[in-house]
């Protein structure tokens, strides 16, 4: 039965996936966001005490990760750094993403290599969410925060997936920096398993049966706008808000926010000399 079930998901998927691109512009800027963060890291290295390149590979669409390395080897790269662009480590995105780097890595010829596995308490990469928090504050005048990260099957954090405490962890840093009312949701859920609860949608409703009528959606597992800020939270959960009475708001996406390229510059540095490979 899986086959024929796969196809029937993937076809309805298919669908809705096309019709929430549709309301987007037709399709995503994920590609073209990364591309400027890749060129904005490549050019805050430039000062760095060795030479730097970096390459874009992406998990599910191209240039994926096999055409990222294959392009650092033809341009004689001598050591490999894998950075996710997910601050918080999970076997689905991250650690997905690492095996198939180290996959295609092996396939192909020795050389050094290694990866950083996850960054959720970098501390520019909090000034970064505190400063798009305050800027909300700033245009809508101050409100309860809700986190609303990537959902995952309930399973994987019983198994001992880090995370949901990585994503509890990066909030904690936020709110030792900023004095806020929060709550936390998951999104972007699909198929039948049990997944990580409350859903955004439902933290809505309860929210709104508390009488809480401005809310400040702040995307906590994404740094680029895509799909599940553009079309779920812009879209999908703002209309669901304005039917329960809630003024919905969202911060910024970081995406090429200097602090996120000053974090992730010292991320990859702190790496390469804990490696010496800036000798």
């Amino acid at each position: 039965m899986q086959r024929p079930l796969a196809f029937l998901i993937s076809a309805m998927r298919a669908r809705k996936t096309e019709k929430a691109y549709s309301l987007i512009g037709g399709g995503s800027p994920i590609l073209r966001i990364t591309e400027a963060q890749a060129r904005a890291l490549e050019e805050s290295l430039s000062d760095s005490p060795c030479l730097f390149k970096v390459f874009i590979g992406m998990r599910y669409w191209k240039p994926t990760i096999e055409e990222a390395i294959d392009r650092a080897l033809d341009y004689g790269a001598e050591r490999l750094l894998g950075l996710s662009l997910y601050p918080h480590y999970s076997i689905a995105t991250t650690g997905s993403a690492l095996k198939e780097f180290e996959r295609v890595i092996r396939s192909r010829k020795v050389i050094e290599y290694s990866y950083i596995k996850s960054w959720f308490s970098n501390p520019f990469y909090i000034e970064a969410l505190v400063d798009v928090i305050k800027k909300g504050f700033d245009s809508h005048g101050k409100m309860p925060v809700l986190f609303s990260a990537h959902s995952l099957p309930e399973r994987f954090i019983l198994e001992g997936d880090p995370y949901l405490e990585e994503i509890k962890g990066t909030i904690k840093a936020i709110t030792e920096r900023i004095d806020i009312e929060y709550h936390l949701s998951f999104q972007s859920k699909s198929g039948p398993v049990k997944w990580l609860e409350p859903s955004t949608d439902y933290m809505l409703h309860n929210l709104a049966g508390k009488g809480i009528k401005e809310i400040l959606v702040v995307p906590i597992s994404f740094i680029s706008d895509h799909v599940e800020t553009l079309y779920e939270i812009d879209i999908l959960y703002k209309e669901i808000a304005d039917r329960l009475g809630i003024k919905l708001f969202r911060v910024e996406s970081l995406n090429t926010h200097p602090l996120l390229i000053m974090g992730l510059k010292e991320i990859v540095i702190r790496k390469a000399e804990e490696l010496q490979w800036t000798g």
